[in-house]
């Protein structure tokens, strides 16, 4: 029974066609796929190594993230009332969440007296800058983005996150006070309703903070309806760290024997780790949700033979200039896939290499709210197969004349004739324009 599950597990569950099982069963199919992909992805790259680096950055940025915080909601006249929300976010971390707010206070004072300037105050903006672009970098990876924010763009996007997303936790708790307030004077029936809303709440409000978290940090277009379910997934699995840090107080105690005092910051760290976790699981399910028609389960790119990769580059390079010659639009990777039937996460990293090679180029330049689409980088006429091959073989930052290899330093005869034969493969290959390879086929 369980090699039966294992084999369709790899293999049977990626042959089943919308129409040979009814319509829910095919969805229960296609989230089951998801799941097994994101899980996929996940292990591959190795996320814990992310969640640690990250979760370093959120310890060096806590204290004047949430000062921030305080800050507004004490211009709100919220002060006793944010506290109050801050230690219910930190309930399985009472020790800590007392500390942070002793730090938080203390640093405000200082702010306010005029102590804390000039290179402290960088500093702490600093921290926060790094770990707003460290997990930018980390979803642009899960997302296979290379492009940046431009400069003026992550100036205005950090300094709307690190000023809006305190303002939004006031006025949600501003809100929170004023139904917890009201409900004692309603009447016996409504009164239930408002007391289970309430006690939603902090479900409600992580799974929104997680669902704009993956429409708005990677730098390429996500839908609203691809976020939603693995923000309300991990805005859910939160919660239950949560619940499952408060309830394992037997496992804490037997830890505060170990490091006493002590015990507070390793727990909390545990604590963020397990949450950055979380965070970018849903992430990769965000990701594979929106690209489940492009990603298939085929081997990596790196596991591809580098002869069979390069007569893949020379397709899809001869279609984006046939297109360009017949004068339609820019290929797409989506177009490309469906034209080719190559899996599109391979059309992706054909399509990077052929880039960073100067062969195409993106008319979009990289703009996020459209699907990125090539054409030709130099004429048409001049792209013959050798000169892909000898282009995509020199890519790099690095020659041998750099490393200085010793071994390399004599060349013999031999060498002299191995370069040559090198040298009559290209000028033959040079012989084979590139355009002419799809029709061919």
């Amino acid at each position: 029974m369980l090699k039966r599950i294992a084999l369709f597990l790899r293999h049977d569950i990626w042959k089943i066609q919308k129409g040979e099982i009814s319509t829910p069963l095919f969805y229960l199919v296609n989230v089951l796929r998801t799941l097994i992909l994101a899980a996929r992805s996940f292990v591959d790259s190795r996320i814990t190594r992310t969640a640690a680096a990250l979760s370093f950055s959120t310890i060096m940025a806590v204290v004047p993230m949430v000062a921030v915080v305080f800050a507004i909601a004490r211009g709100f006249g919220f002060s006793k009332h944010i506290e109050t929300w801050f230690r219910d976010l930190l309930q399985s971390q009472p020790q800590v969440a007392e500390t942070i707010i002793g730090f938080v206070n203390s640093y405000l004072v200082n702010v306010k007296s005029g102590i804390i300037l000039g290179f402290g105050l960088i500093v702490m903006l600093y921290t926060v800058i790094m770990l707003i672009s460290n997990v930018e970098t980390a979803f642009n990876d899960i997302w296979n983005v290379k492009s940046q924010r431009g400069l003026m763009r992550t100036v205005i996007d950090y300094v709307a996150f690190f000023f809006l997303l305190p303002i939004v936790i006031v006025l949600t708790s501003g809100v929170s006070i004023f139904v917890s307030a009201i409900s004692g004077q309603l009447n016996v029936l409504v009164a239930p309703v408002v007391k289970f809303l309430i006690s939603a709440s902090p479900y409600v409000f992580m799974s929104v903070i997680f669902t704009l978290l993956y429409m708005l940090m990677p730098n390429t277009k996500v839908y609203f309806s691809s976020a939603l379910w693995p923000g309300i997934l991990a805005g859910f699995a939160m919660q239950m760290l949560q619940l499952l840090y408060i309830h394992s107080q037997l496992w804490v105690t037997s830890y505060n024997a170990i490091y006493g005092s002590f015990a507070a910051l390793p727990l909390f760290m545990l604590w963020v780790q397990f949450s950055w976790i979380i965070c970018l699981f849903g992430a990769h399910l965000c990701y594979t949700n929106q690209n489940m028609e492009q990603l298939s389960p085929v081997p990596h790119n790196n596991k591809i033979a580098q002869e069979d990769k390069l007569m893949l580059s020379a397709v899809v390079l001869s279609i984006i200039c046939q297109r360009f010659a017949k004068g339609e639009k820019p290929a797409t990777t989506m177009k490309l896939k469906k034209i080719t039937h190559i899996p599109a996460h391979i059309v992706a990293n054909i399509l990077e290499n052929l880039q960073e090679a100067g062969m195409i180029v993106d008319v979009t330049g990289g703009n996020k709210d459209k699907n990125q689409a090539y054409m030709p980088a130099k004429d048409i006429a001049t792209i013959t197969v050798g000169n892909m091959v000898e282009k995509l073989d020199t890519v790099g930052n690095w020659t041998l004349e750099d490393m200085n290899i010793e071994c390399l330093a004599e060349k013999n005869s031999a060498w002299a004739e191995t370069l040559k034969t090198r040298k009559d493969y290209i000028q033959k290959l040079n012989e084979v324009k590139i355009i002419d390879l799809h029709t061919s086929l």
